[in-house]
């Protein structure tokens, strides 16, 4: 796709029309880094939860200063935050905060959410750990406190950024872009958990608030239900599109930037533009 080179970027897509075998794959096998599209898994281990009565979503807990990562949502507050488990959810997808979703992933645990991958047979994608895991393998790797590697990072060079584990795919959170709407097919036929927690799964992913990335390629009547992920370099977007007629498709690109600019507005948009082709052909395909 001609798209990525003109961008500035490399491009992995996988696109799938949901209930079908109509699919359209470039590079969709190759190993990417995931960023914070994990927590497209971590939220269905948290509604699966939910719905075997194991945890009460409307029970309240408190994000404290130790998660303050990322700066977006709770993780950006200053002070104690206390807030029931569906807003944690909420946040997490929504808005991808950092602080909530490792507040749940704490809470469900690791071997809840390596479950639901197992369960649906996903063995390229591996979850190493939640948002403080990652950061804390990025201040070991730079050799560096946390602070010092947050402002090191907020004027990244090629040689500080080849030394991290977290933007290796080898070496940290990772699955193909395959796998990745594998999962969302299972999330939208209701495979993935039990009916209800994949349905609390679809509606929070209907409520994500970033418009720049894969829904900035579809026109209003196309409902986007979708999850970003972010890293230096690093720009992905999964998720699922549904036409009014209907027809639904899993969507994951992926991609990794020429250039550690902190805003790169070419490589968000070809995110949705590299979306939209592959639906086009899709739509155009089918049998």
């Amino acid at each position: 796709m001609n798209v990525f080179a003109e961008a500035g970027a490399e491009g992995f897509v996988h696109a799938k029309e949901i209930g079908t075998d109509n699919e359209f794959a470039h590079r969709a096998d190759d190993p990417v880094v995931l960023a914070s599209v994990f927590k497209i898994p971590v939220a269905v281990a948290y509604a699966a939860e939910v719905a075997a009565k194991r945890l009460d979503e409307t029970e309240r807990t408190r994000v404290t200063s130790r998660y303050r990562i990322g700066g977006i949502g709770t993780a950006g507050c200053a002070d104690d935050v206390e807030m029931s488990w569906r807003d944690l959810a909420l946040f997490m997808m929504t808005m991808s905060d950092n602080a909530a979703t490792d507040v749940i992933f704490h809470r469900v645990g690791q071997a809840a959410v390596d479950k639901i991958l197992a369960d649906l047979g996903l063995h390229r994608t591996r979850i190493l750990g939640c948002c403080e895991d990652l950061f804390a393998s990025m201040s070991t790797d730079l050799g560096l406190t946390p602070q010092e590697a947050e402002e090191a990072l907020g004027n990244p060079t090629w040689e500080l950024i080849e030394k991290m584990a977290i933007v290796d795919p080898e070496r940290t959170t990772s699955s193909t872009p395959r796998e990745i709407t594998a999962l969302l097919e299972a999330i939208w036929t209701d495979r993935a958990a039990e009916p209800e927690a994949c349905e609390q799964v679809r509606k929070i992913m209907a409520q994500q608030i970033w418009p720049h990335r894969l829904s900035s390629g579809f026109p209003a009547g196309v409902q986007v239900a979708a999850k970003t992920g972010t890293l230096p370099g690093v720009r992905n977007e999964a998720g699922v599109v549904t036409y009014p007629d209907g027809r639904s498709y899993a969507v994951a690109v992926f991609t990794r930037a020429k250039s550690l600019d902190l805003r790169q507005p070419a490589v968000d948009a070809v995110i949705g533009r590299a979306g939209r082709l592959a639906v086009d052909h899709l739509r155009r395909s089918t049998p």
